[in-house]
């Protein structure tokens, strides 16, 4: 049974940091491509950053460029979303996504998820 678990969300204030892991169980973690989506309020989720196999290829929206690092740790079967210089716009409940394939395309999307976690809220306060 593929288990997918986030941890690490929580309010932090503007400006600041928190890091979000995400560890997979039940797959071929090393051979799979892992993302983050997030949904606000009212809002479609949407895909943040994507992260491929080996870790040699990561995407990220415009919006979050500069200031995420995606990274992953094979042997861990963990991802990681390094998320600095957060704002209010980043609030969200970020989840996890182990995709289908071993690949990212440029545009992190829903149709390209194989297995979902169950979410970690992000607040940020101002």
């Amino acid at each position: 049974q593929v288990q997918v678990v986030e941890s690490g969300g929580g309010l932090v204030q503007a400006g600041g940091s928190l890091r979000l892991s995400c560890t997979a169980s039940g797959l071929h973690f090393r051979y799979t491509a892992m993302g983050w989506f997030r949904q606000a309020p009212g809002k479609e989720r949407e895909g943040v950053s994507c992260i491929n196999w080996t870790g040699s290829t990561k995407s990220y929206i415009d919006s979050v460029k500069g200031r995420f690092t995606l990274s992953r740790d094979n042997a861990q079967n963990t991802l990681y979303l390094q998320m600095n210089s957060l704002k209010s716009e980043d609030a969200a409940i970020y989840y996890c996504a182990a995709l289908n394939g071993a690949y990212c395309n440029d545009y992190l999307d829903k149709e390209e998820v194989a297995y979902w976690g169950q979410g970690t809220q992000v607040t940020v306060s101002s």
